[in-house]
């Protein structure tokens, strides 16, 4: 291939698009961006990214790097339909993600991207709320749940907090070691909470 510095943008990502060569895919997934000062260059480096992030033909691996390093939106959202796993995983626990596409991954149908985007600090208190509710979350991720307002972001804001953790007392999945932290809970609505789960 000639220098893609000369060829117009869309010619370079339409071929990085379709490419079936991986050593060349992985090379552009793992090449250094250039400086932001370069304005131009930068962008269209993004743009390639996108083009080769949503591109199958790129391997697994170098897919999982981009979805765990890239904080641009434009690529992540390619990743975050990625068919392979772990690659929507890798973009469930990338912390520079929008709150509404970590958001899109709390209801993947694979249990760990579902959790694993459920423990980003970026997901939404109404996405963390439906997760705790859901009763095939794992009993690790409401464990996580259970601490948010209290053991983890003690500044958030306590209406909400007490929502999920109420919710995760609820929860069929929750253990007995949880439901006894939450016994302690300072908020009486989820203190209720465990004594009626309890009676159950």
């Amino acid at each position: 291939m000639t220098d893609s510095a000369f060829e117009p943008l869309t010619v370079t990502y339409e071929h990085l698009r379709h490419s079936t060569d991986a050593a060349e895919l992985s090379e552009f997934a793992r090449r250094e961006l250039p400086d932001r000062s370069d304005q131009a260059a930068f962008s269209r480096a993004t743009a390639l990214l996108e083009a080769v992030g949503g591109n199958p033909n790129t391997p697994v691996e170098d897919r999982e790097f981009l979805a765990r390093t890239m904080p641009f939106p434009n690529v992540l959202v390619k990743l975050a339909r990625d068919p392979e796993a772990s690659v929507r995983q890798a973009v469930a626990a990338n912390t520079d993600d929008k709150n509404w596409l970590v958001g899109r991954l709390t209801k993947d149908p694979v249990p760990e991207v579902r959790d694993t985007a459920l423990r980003n600090r970026k997901t939404s208190w109404k996405m963390r709320l439906e997760g705790a509710q859901n009763p095939e979350v794992d009993a690790a991720t409401l464990d996580f749940l259970a601490t948010l307002g209290t053991e983890i972001e003690e500044g958030a804001p306590a209406v909400l907090s007490s929502m999920v953790r109420r919710a995760v007392a609820l929860n069929p999945n929750t253990t007995a070691a949880t439901l006894d932290k939450l016994a302690d809970d300072p908020s009486a609505e989820v203190r209720h909470a465990v004594a009626k789960r309890r009676r159950q």
